[in-house]
Order: C-alpha cells, then structure tokens, then sequence
C-alpha cells in the first residue's frame, strides 16, 4: 500500500478494524497503528473521537453509512461476539449510532465524495472507493483519490510531501500527526 504513493489507502476486516493503513491514510485520518489494537477501528474513531466529527464535513453521512456496513456484517456473522460487543460500546456512547442502529437499515456504498477539514491541509473532497474480493468479502481495500488540478488534488500533494520524510513503517515510534491526534504543526 506504500506504493500507493500520494494516494490514501487503508484494509480494513470484519467490525470495520482498521487491519492496514499506508502513510497518507494515517495523515489523512488518524494513526490507527499508534492506537491500541481494539481501537484501531473506523466505527469507534468515527462514534467515539471527537475529532472525527471536526474531521468529516460530512459527518452524520459518513457516520450512518458505517452503521448501515455494520448492519450487514451483523446479518451475515450474527454469532460474531465481537462485533456483538462493538455495537454494544457505540449504542451506549453515542445517541446518533444508537438511534440509526435501531433503524435496521441496511446498505453498503462502495464509491462517493467524502469531504474533510483536515487541520493541516484544511478543506479537502475525495472521491473514496471500496474493493472487496470474492474470495474474502470481510477484507475491502478503501482509497481516497482527488480530482486532477484540484485544490483537494493540491492539498493531497502537500500531504504528502509533509509525510515524505516520516517513516513508512506503521510500527514506527513516529507517529504522524492527524485529524484523529493531539499534536498539530
């Protein structure tokens, strides 16, 4: 995913887990390699960090697009204690999760626009898209391209070049800062 140069990519499982994320996702988002393992996870960033909320400009669509995927790998693995557990931990710290939850709606976008107020580029629109495979359908692969000669295109590029010099290594000491830390240029 490393090769995936100026372009944010990121793995991620079954209960949303965040399994891998390239350099510029984890400037985009948030460094989930940095994060506990049970918190490197969309759905809790998103519902229980405040700093997804500033993050998204859109925040409520992205939001209750994560508890309509959540709703369908419940219906497809309703044994999975885990997820059993996640939904449990959002339905209890966030009102809006719990209120869309009880809904039972169910969908999964692959593709759209997620716009971003990133605190260090500022204002971003990606086009994101989701590949899943066949042979496993809990893993998709999701990234997030810019239009050409945009400004979203030239605030991705800038991304980038402050990243340039970070390790490429998730495991490294060096965390890079992001909407989901507390440490800002």
């Amino acid at each position: 995913m490393e090769a995936l140069d100026h372009v944010p990519a990121m793995v991620l499982g079954r209960r949303m887990d965040v399994l891998a994320a390239n350099r510029m996702a984890r400037a985009l988002l948030a460094d989930f390699s940095a994060r506990p393992h049970r918190e490197r996870n969309i759905a809790r960033f998103v519902f229980l960090d405040p700093a997804a909320r500033a993050l998204y400009a859109d925040w409520a669509v992205v939001a209750e697009d994560i508890v309509y995927s959540l709703r369908l790998d419940a219906g497809r693995n309703p044994d999975d204690a885990q997820l059993a557990e996640l939904i449990g931990e959002l339905t209890l710290g966030d009102p809006d999760f719990s209120r869309w939850w009880s809904t039972h709606d169910v969908k999964r976008r692959v593709g759209g626009v997620k716009r971003f107020v990133h605190p260090i580029v500022g204002e971003l629109s990606l086009h994101y898209d989701r590949l899943v495979t066949p042979d496993d359908p809990d893993q998709r692969l999701s990234f997030y391209t810019a239009e050409r000669a945009s400004k979203s295109a030239e605030a991705i590029r800038l991304l980038g070049d402050w990243t340039s010099t970070l390790p490429d290594s998730p495991d490294a000491n060096t965390s890079v800062p992001s909407a989901g830390s507390d440490v800002h240029p």
